[in-house]
């Protein structure tokens, strides 16, 4: 069997003992001559499934238990429209700090529903940082303060998470969720699109402290609803039940492997060799300030679109995939989410070396 190393921002590579163990499970689920994906999502068996998953990842993220798991559809840009219209009350006011694409595309839609305000940008600089945000920025009248914690384009995240005081803070934890121990009960709302860090596209994962539930505004959506979910245990309507039952099986993986705390250790240190070898390489540089880099998408150029060109389809054809840059920021990006084994990424620097020695 050909496996190759995917560095794809998402849907991105999953572990391979997931995907054996969905393989093995995919035709007849438990002696109950159905696959998962046959199953109803009102029976025992997936019920287990679902509870399991929720317990899961309450365990891994230690989620309070004034917060609620809603596990629903419509990927981290469905939540762009769901935050505001269940956390904007009177004021109708929030905070955002514009960080890059995905915050960008947040506020646009945010800006539909009521008066946003951006309280730190990084824009002028083609977001190659993080901007300062402290307390004293926010207004206290805001019904919430947004932020994205990590750009899959950009390759920057939040070093640490901002002190919004009693503003619920809010977050876009799609890229870098369960790649490192996160203080839950800092935010208000944390959402992500499982095709990163989770599980296979299609699920969305909210986690929702219960006092910003029921609040939501009179033409909210019932799909957007945070209070659909939350009364119906994510099943008022038929939910991603195999995104789930994926979602639950990665959950398992990652206790086993020793929880959120081990792969925080595996994950700095897959980006500490990519970054020290793009660090000392003559060729290749990185666009990202350095106490904003990511953990978990690496973006690196070279001097010429040219080579940017060669170097991604070598790599291509050496079973390294997926590592053309996104058109903004152009160059190449390797995004090393908790699947990416440290392997891939020495893999990956030991191809880079053998780039640059071409050139010289």
């Amino acid at each position: 069997m050909k496996r190759i190393y995917n560095f794809s921002a998402g849907p991105s590579m999953l572990p391979l003992p997931v995907l054996e163990k969905a393989q093995s499970e995919l035709v007849n689920y438990r002696d109950s001559g159905m696959s998962v994906m046959e199953l109803s999502h009102r029976s025992a068996l997936f019920t287990e499934i679902i509870e399991e998953a929720e317990q899961l990842l309450r365990e891994l993220m230690g989620i309070p238990e004034n917060y609620k798991v809603l596990f629903v559809q419509g990927g981290a840009s469905q939540q762009f429209s769901a935050v505001p219209l269940n956390l904007f009350g009177a004021n109708g006011k929030a905070d955002y700090v514009n960080t890059g694409s995905w915050s960008q595309k947040a506020i646009k839609e945010a800006k539909k529903y009521g008066d946003i305000r951006i309280i730190a940008s990084s824009e002028e600089d083609n977001f190659t940082y993080i901007p300062e945000v402290d307390s004293s920025m926010i207004d206290p009248e805001a019904d919430y303060v947004h932020i994205t914690t990590n750009n899959t384009i950009e390759g920057t995240a939040f070093a640490e998470v901002p002190d919004t005081g009693d503003v619920p803070l809010v977050a876009d934890m799609s890229s870098n969720i369960l790649s490192e121990q996160m203080d839950v009960s800092k935010f208000g709302v944390i959402y992500a699109g499982a095709q990163k860090n989770i599980g296979p596209a299609g699920l969305t994962v909210v986690i929702v402290r219960e006092d910003l539930i029921g609040n939501a505004q009179e033409s909210c959506p019932v799909m957007l609803d945070y209070k659909t979910h939350s009364d119906k245990g994510s099943l008022y309507n038929t939910p991603p039940t195999y995104g789930i039952y994926m979602a639950k099986l990665v959950f398992e993986w990652l206790k086993d492997l020793g929880g959120v705390k081990e792969m925080e250790k595996i994950n700095r240190e897959k980006a500490q060799i990519l970054y020290d070898y793009v660090e000392e390489s003559e060729l290749f540089s990185s666009p990202v300030e350095k106490n904003s880099r990511s953990l978990m998408n690496i973006p690196f150029v070279s001097p010429s679109d040219d080579l940017n060109a060669a170097f991604v389809k070598e790599a291509k054809e050496a079973g390294l995939e997926t590592l053309k840059g996104h058109r903004s920021v152009g160059g190449m990006r390797a995004s090393i989410y908790n699947a990416m084994p440290v392997d891939g990424v020495l893999s990956l620097v030991a191809f880079m070396k053998k780039f640059e020695s071409k050139q010289k």
